[in-house]
């Protein structure tokens, strides 16, 4: 069976796995995950429950906090890695003669 991911967000820092899966237990989620200190998470449901999903759990309050829920966006691929800072110029500079 098909599932798409949703990504849950502004959820509070105490909320678990278990808030999670009673907010979204008519739509039978298959995996939850919190992302600890950042404050969201995924839950996968079945692809044909996801649109009402969403549409029934978005702004809802999750302990104390109301939820932003939508489709999830996948992950860019590749590295992408941080960018440098700005050059400063050469090291070491030529003695002067």
């Amino acid at each position: 069976m098909a599932h798409k991911t949703l990504y849950v967000g502004n959820l509070s820092y105490s909320a678990t796995e278990q808030d999670l899966r009673d907010l979204f237990a008519a739509f039978d989620p298959v995996e939850i995950r919190i992302i600890g200190d950042k404050g969201f998470g995924f839950v996968d449901v079945p692809a044909e429950k996801a649109a009402e999903a969403i549409a029934a759990t978005n702004s809802k309050e999750v302990r104390g906090r109301a939820v932003k829920v939508d489709e999830a966006r996948p992950r860019p691929t590749g590295g992408g890695g941080g960018g440098g800072g700005r050059s400063m110029g050469p090291r070491h500079r030529e003695a002067r003669g």
